[in-house]
């Protein structure tokens, strides 16, 4: 659905994007993350047309983004993250006027806006001025226009910046249920986004792709990822469980918890449970971390940052 090949941007003397590529089929929802300034929403710029790369190209469904803009535009809705609206037009009366730019007009016209409003949750707004909605409705009203012309490709940059949790969960939800016949691609630095609708993340620093995979795949790499939290009563059990030989080492925190690092790879519950009751320590909880994305993150584009300085 969407193949980046060695895409590069500069602007003037820096460069913004260094030779990215990727591939997205169609049913996956792709997290684009970054730092603020990493190259998020150049690359997703470059991909909707709206910024030609210096080098490299971008094909969605065949089609040429750089050759054919046009047509490639036809099969995807972009959701840039300031917000453009008409201020001074109803809900209503905007969709409709996206939708006659679009193409469509009579029934089919007055079909579409009406299905884009029942999708977006905007039926108890669609006659009030742009100018009187909150941020949720201006996101949703936005992530509207993008669905008239039923598009296969969504580019979604950071859509739900600025929401409250209640508001966030609507549109995560929304994009959910759109996500199996399409391919969603939305930008964002928020993590908890991409482990809460993504089935893929990639993350970007300094313009350069630094890691592709799941999130699951992801927080695998995480230091915190199979630690055992331990909280029990018993003799000597720090140095007991540091004999284990999948165990790296023990840290007791200041609530009396024991935390279990696991030697890279391992698994280690069932050993530190099985101890446990060999031992006859009284087992008051025990916890196993599948480890954290901003771990992950955090070492992922620091460590980059900081070889980028190097070089420089």
């Amino acid at each position: 659905m969407i193949i980046a090949k060695n895409l590069i941007k500069d602007f003037g003397r820096r460069r913004a994007v260094d030779n990215v590529s990727f591939e997205v089929k169609k049913g996956t929802v792709l997290g684009f993350l970054g730092p603020n300034g990493a190259g998020k929403t150049t690359t997703l710029r470059m991909i909707a047309g709206f910024l030609p790369p210096s080098s490299g190209s971008v094909t969605v469904k065949g089609v040429d983004v750089a050759k054919d803009p046009v047509a490639a535009q036809k099969n995807m809705g972009y959701m840039p993250e300031t917000t453009p609206l008409y201020e001074d037009m109803s809900v209503y009366s905007f969709l409709r006027f996206v939708a006659e730019i679009r193409g469509f007009s009579g029934i089919e016209r007055d079909k579409r806006v009406d299905h884009v409003l029942e999708q977006c949750f905007l039926q108890s707004v669609q006659h009030q001025g742009i100018d009187t909605l909150s941020k949720g409705y201006r996101q949703r009203t936005c992530l509207a226009q993008t669905l008239l012309h039923n598009p296969d490709i969504l580019l979604l940059d950071e859509p739900t910046e600025g929401l409250d949790p209640n508001q966030k969960q609507v549109v995560r939800n929304m994009i959910q249920n759109m996500a199996e016949e399409r391919v969603i691609m939305l930008s964002t630095h928020v993590l908890e986004e991409v482990e809460a609708i993504c089935t893929r993340a990639i993350i970007i620093s300094n313009g350069i792709i630094v890691a592709d995979d799941t999130p699951v795949g992801l927080k695998k790499r995480s230091s915190r990822y199979n630690v055992v939290t331990l909280n029990a009563d018993g003799k000597n059990i720090e140095k007991t469980l540091e004999k284990i030989d999948t165990v790296e080492k023990t840290e007791t925190m200041d609530d009396g918890r024991i935390l279990v690092f696991p030697k890279i790879g391992e698994s280690i519950a069932a050993e530190v449970l099985s101890t446990a009751q060999k031992n006859k320590w009284t087992l008051k909880d025990l916890k196993v971390d599948d480890g954290r994305l901003d771990d992950v993150f955090r070492q992922i584009t620091i460590t980059e940052d900081i070889n980028k300085k190097d070089v420089a």
